[in-house]
């Protein structure tokens, strides 16, 4: 099981010597993973770690700025256990750690701090006041504080080093074109929405179709509208089932509201999830947000709806995780 600590005083003398791959990790996606493979190469069993921030800089220094994240920290946690990370040390993103010069961020965090034997960063990798920390200065200071650096290439679509590289950015276009396919193919894994199933107005059971609510606030939304879906139960009396379902993300023009959420009707299960946590897979757009004149039109629509998840999902199974 993955150990997170978050402070340096999480620190363990059996958490020390760690191979770390360090950055955002925005997505987890194939560029991401090939650092962290990277960082395999190097770890002793059990050493194997990733270190982040949370919240993630650019919440910090662009605080106005629309939503963005592809992932929020337990998305991102679950994604980083799943592909073998062993110790997650996520580090809170704050003045006294960002205002830190490049060669004090090297000697007091990665050397004194975590004790890493070896690091892996992306060659975009910036870091330090100001970001004047680049992948060059780390191997400097490795060299000079006893501790390995490896310098990955930027993974290309192609999944090899080329110029049409896999980032976040051509992720959430994706995501926001309605194509979780594509934004699959650069993941390496379904797009997924973590978190706790909160209270809502209850409208779906009433019309017969009861669904899982989930916030989205914070996160990049994906294009509104109806989608095919594998969900995963994480937490409560369900956990460890996986199920399909048809989600609605968007703010429900059909009773005025405007606030995106994510809504999921989960197929052929009868249960109670308030407060459980799942993980919701995108795994196929069906089509977009609607109003329609009355309720009957509206269920005769979610019918049609989960008629197509069922044809979509038994086609694609096999899929990514």
């Amino acid at each position: 099981m993955m150990r997170i600590m978050r402070t340096l005083d999480d620190i363990t003398p059996d958490a020390r010597g760690a191979s770390v791959a360090i950055g955002n990790f925005d997505g987890v996606h194939l560029g991401h993973q090939a650092v962290i493979a990277e960082a395999a190469r190097h770890a002793a069993p059990g050493k194997l770690g990733v270190l982040t921030f949370e919240p993630h800089p650019r919440e910090v220094f662009r605080p106005d700025a629309p939503p963005f994240r592809l992932m929020n920290a337990e998305t991102r946690a679950h994604r980083l256990a799943k592909i073998g990370v062993d110790l997650l040390f996520e580090l809170a993103f704050e003045p006294a750690l960002f205002a830190l010069p490049h060669d004090v961020f090297e000697a007091e965090i990665l050397s004194q701090g975590l004790g890493l034997s070896h690091v892996t960063v992306g060659a975009d990798f910036r870091y330090g006041k100001g970001r004047d920390g680049t992948a060059e200065t780390l191997r400097a200071a490795g060299a000079r504080l006893g501790f390995g650096v490896s310098i990955a290439a930027l993974l290309g679509t192609d999944g090899v080093a080329s110029a049409e590289r896999v980032s976040s950015t051509a992720i959430r276009t994706a995501l926001g074109d309605g194509r979780p396919e594509d934004a699959a193919a650069m993941l390496g894994h379904w797009h997924r929405i973590d978190g706790p199933v909160i209270h809502g107005e209850k409208r779906g059971r009433e019309l017969g179709y009861p669904t899982a609510n989930m916030d989205i606030t914070g996160l990049h939304p994906p294009r509104f509208g109806v989608y095919a879906v594998l969900v995963d139960v994480l937490t409560g009396p369900h956990a460890g089932r996986s199920l399909m379902g048809a989600a609605s993300i968007g703010v429900r023009p059909m009773f005025g509201e405007n606030r995106p959420n994510l809504e999921t009707y989960l197929l052929d299960f009868d249960g109670d999830l308030y407060d459980a946590h799942l993980s919701v897979g995108l795994v196929a757009y069906l089509r977009p947000e609607l109003k329609f004149d009355g309720l009957e039109a509206l269920t005769d629509q979610m019918g049609r709806d989960v008629a197509q998840v069922r044809t979509i999902l038994a086609d694609r199974l096999a899929g990514p995780a």
